[in-house]
This record gives C-alpha cells, structure tokens and sequence, in this order.
C-alpha cells in the first residue's frame, strides 16, 4: 500500500530535503522517525528537492508499507518523535502507482523580502532595505508568463533533460513592511526562483531594463542573469495533484 505524507518543515538547520553524506536533510531526518514507529526501514520519496536552508509550508513525501495504517494515531506520534522544526499534517492512503514528485501538476514558491530589519526573521526573510521600484519588478514578472526556456536562471551543469517550464503565476506585493514575490510552474529547475529574484531585484534598482531582462532569458546563459538570493528567505508554500 502507498501512503502519502503531507508535511513543513523549518529547513534553517537542514542541507535541504534529500540525503547528503555528512549533512542533516529532512528526508534523512523523515527516513529514521517512520522507521522507528512502524518498525521497519522506510525510505521517503519527496514531491521535489529543497535546496539548504529553504522552507517547506507544504510539502509532499510519499512511502509504501505492506500493512493499513491507523493514520490519526501515526501523525500523532510523528510529531511527538521529531525534531520541533518537521510538522506532519496528514498521512493518508492513495493509488499504488501515485508519485509525489512525478504526479504533481503545480508547484508554488514564495520569496519573502523584509525592508525593515527584524531580529526575529533572521532566518525566515531577507533583510534588504534599498528602494526597489515594485511596479517595474511586476512587469517585469509578467514576462516571464511568455517563455517557456527557463535555462538563464538554472544552475550550470544540473542534470536535467530540459530547461522547459510552464510558469503559470509571477508576482509581487507588499504588505507592511514585507515584500512577497509569488510564483508558480509545473516545474522549477535548481535555483531557478532565487535567480529570478535576484534579476528581478536588479529590474527594482534600475541597473537593467525590461529589453535586458528579455534578452538574459533569450540568451539562455545564467552569467547573464542576476545574483542568486539567500535560501533563507525562500518558502515551497503549495504542491498540487489532480487527484487531491
């Protein structure tokens, strides 16, 4: 039987989602608690990777295990033998051929700008305080929705077989004192959401124009994007399935 899992997590003290040699991963993490209280080896597939430091408010893990579970009693006990930065919120049963990462149709990330400096979002928002110009930033975004070659703002020398991604959201608001920028694709390539940030946030500063911001994504180069923000401010916020 397969299960799914439905869970966050803070990921501050993790090197992302999936295993490492050497490093704390949630995955890692996730593996030994469903081990220990079904007593027998699990081994979690995720919805997708998370990069080291980036949250979670919604993310997708799934597991097979030959007998039916009582699921109330299991998140109940999960969440009392994890560490306090990993929640469940739900594990349930589905189909035996449902896949949490190749299944899902939609994923949405957040990025979450402070412009005042908090002490107490060190690690949950970047502290930038210069004046961008939002409006801009937003058309912007807008482009984005045009392209489908998203190979400017990926990591070089990821092993992907395409750089193709259908964006279906991109935007920012403020609120308060806190910008937020949106966006959502069926897919996303590694660092691809920080590097768009970052080009975006060089649109806010008027240090390149809309006509460059075509041409970086035209040029399919990532030295021609902007910098990479920091993981910290970075949140996967919504993963959707079909058949959910």
């Amino acid at each position: 039987m397969r299960y799914f899992i439905k869970l966050a997590y803070n990921g501050t003290p993790y090197h992302g989602w999936q295993i490492q040699p050497n490093a704390a991963s949630v995955q890692e993490t996730m593996n030994k608690a469903f081990s220990v209280i079904l007593n027998t080896e699990i081994s979690l597939m995720g919805a997708g990777r998370t990069d080291t430091g980036v949250h979670a408010k919604e993310m997708y893990a799934h597991f097979d295990f030959e007998n039916p579970i009582d699921t109330k009693n299991i998140i109940h006990k999960l969440n009392s033998f994890l560490p306090k930065d990993i929640v469940i919120y739900d594990v349930f049963q589905v189909a035996d051929d449902a896949h949490t990462r190749f299944d899902a149709t939609k994923r949405t990330y957040e990025y979450h700008i402070n412009t005042f400096k908090d002490a107490f979002l060190q690690e949950q928002s970047w502290y930038f305080h210069q004046k961008l110009d939002l409006e801009l930033m937003n058309e912007a975004a807008s482009l984005l929705l045009k392209h489908t070659d998203f190979q400017c703002f990926s990591k070089v020398n990821t092993d992907v077989n395409t750089f193709d991604c259908s964006i279906f959201e991109a935007s920012w608001e403020q609120k308060n004192e806190k910008l937020i920028f949106t966006i959502s694709a069926n897919r996303f390539l590694r660092n691809m959401v920080r590097s768009i940030v970052g080009t975006l946030i060089n649109i806010g500063l008027h240090k390149i124009t809309l006509d460059d911001f075509e041409m970086i994504i035209k040029s399919k180069r990532r030295d021609k994007a902007g910098f990479s923000v920091p993981a910290h401010g970075l949140y996967l916020t919504k993963i959707e399935y079909d058949f959910l």
